[in-house]
């Protein structure tokens, strides 16, 4: 399962990152770039699993039928973007969405309303669905964790020498 996580944190790790350079730190005592990212994985995976779930149930995914029209971001909606819906939770939250059935996890931003269908928790979107394993099933029971801001400035802060 860690190996599923840090497979959904990647692509958020490389929006994150992109044009940072790998390189060892100038004192050579440091971590490398890619030791402090493979950290911060860890410790949000940890920090999620070892807390109560936001939410357990039924999630689905849209697609095509509404691709290019507006969420309730204002947005596009994209069904290639790691985006969802959900009827709560305030528009930009990011949740980690964790297929029960096999595992898999995302880390979706929260940026439209629904779903409309009654006992449904979540709609991701088509790429989500993917990365999740259920593209084919259209639903799964999935288990919801919202990544708080503290986590994400983890993952947002300048990777520069980490003292030992």
């Amino acid at each position: 399962m860690r190996k599923h996580f840090a497979h959904g944190l990647a692509i958020m790790l490389s929006v994150v990152s992109l044009g940072a350079a790998q390189r060892p730190t100038s004192s050579g005592s440091g971590l490398a770039q890619t030791e402090v990212s493979q950290h911060v994985v860890e410790t949000l995976h940890k920090k999620l699993n070892h807390s109560k779930p936001y939410q357990i149930g039924t999630a689905s995914w849209y697609g095509t039928q509404f691709q290019g029209k507006p969420t309730a971001s204002g947005e596009p909606y994209n069904m290639y973007d790691l985006t969802a819906a959900h009827l709560e939770l305030p528009i930009g939250t990011i949740v980690r969405v964790t297929n029960l059935r096999n595992g898999q996890n995302v880390l979706v931003r929260i940026n439209d309303r629904g779903p409309v269908v009654p006992n449904r928790i979540i709609d991701v979107s088509y790429s989500a669905a993917r990365v999740l394993g259920f593209k084919a099933r259209g639903v799964q029971k999935v288990r919801l964790d919202v990544v708080q801001p503290a986590m994400l400035a983890m993952l947002r802060r300048p990777s520069g020498p980490v003292a030992n």
